[in-house]
């Protein structure tokens, strides 16, 4: 772990991190970010949104680069990199859960999400043949419903060896390319921007957020993440909901 003023690069989770639960983005928040960025400060933001639905958050905090999709891509200014499913990989995938018409299937591409139910409050293209999209658009990622341990079991069985799966939210199993983690674009992205991992501070409260949380120089979780990512934090943050990172940015690294 860093002296915290020595923090020149920060890189903030969105989801139930940096966003209140009802995906708003305060003006404190806003307010305190921008500050680092007139301090010399990078902000930077690493999701599981595609492109997209991070873009408006990124704007609004004037971010400097991106991760999205949880790694499957990488974009600082004009570089950018991409690490999808292979095709071979998806169509296997997709064909073997589609044995399955109780699965709620939802295929990524970036620019659009399909899937072959609707879904409350995501808005997708219905398809009923998901294969057919990989064929002509690509697979960034693949998400399935987790809606029992046998769900699981199903979808761990039909991974191929260059495929890996996480669990969101407690109820949406990823499945990605084993290229694209929210670290390996994150170190991506600092090498693209020329930035010490070793000289950032990262923000999160999920899974993906654990190696994140141990490999940069500071790791902080928000009070309301789960106790996996608390343990391997440094320092813990109010909640998401109480503007937790404005207000450690604020009193701990601009104070420095």
């Amino acid at each position: 772990m860093i002296n915290i003023k020595n923090v020149k690069t920060i890189i903030v989770d969105l989801d139930r991190t940096l966003l209140h639960t009802d995906k708003t983005l305060s003006a404190q928040t806003v307010k305190v970010l921008k500050a680092c960025k007139e301090k010399g400060i990078q902000i930077m933001v690493a999701t599981a949104r595609p492109v997209r639905t991070a873009k408006q958050y990124c704007e609004m905090i004037d971010a400097d680069a991106m991760v999205v999709s949880n790694g499957a891509r990488v974009i600082c200014g004009d570089q950018q990199a991409e690490y999808g499913i292979c095709q071979q990989s998806a169509v296997y995938l997709l064909n073997v859960l589609n044995r399955h018409p109780s699965l709620l299937i939802t295929l990524e591409t970036g620019d659009v999400a399909y899937s072959n139910k609707p879904i409350a409050d995501y808005e997708t293209v219905i398809s009923d043949d998901l294969v057919g999209v990989v064929k002509e658009e690509g697979a960034l990622k693949i998400l399935v419903r987790l809606d029992s341990e046998e769900t699981l079991t199903v979808v761990k069985e039909s991974l191929s060896e260059d495929l890996y799966c996480t669990i969101a939210n407690g109820h949406l199993i990823q499945i990605m390319n084993k290229a694209a983690t929210k670290w390996s674009g994150i170190k991506a992205m600092l090498e693209i921007s020329n930035c010490s991992p070793e000289e950032t501070a990262y923000f999160g409260d999920d899974y993906d957020d654990i190696e994140p949380i141990k490999m940069c120089g500071i790791g902080v979780a928000v009070s309301n993440g789960i106790d996996e990512v608390k343990i391997a934090a440094n320092y813990v943050a109010e909640s998401n909901d109480a503007d937790g990172v404005a207000k450690f940015i604020e009193q701990r690294i601009l104070a420095n």
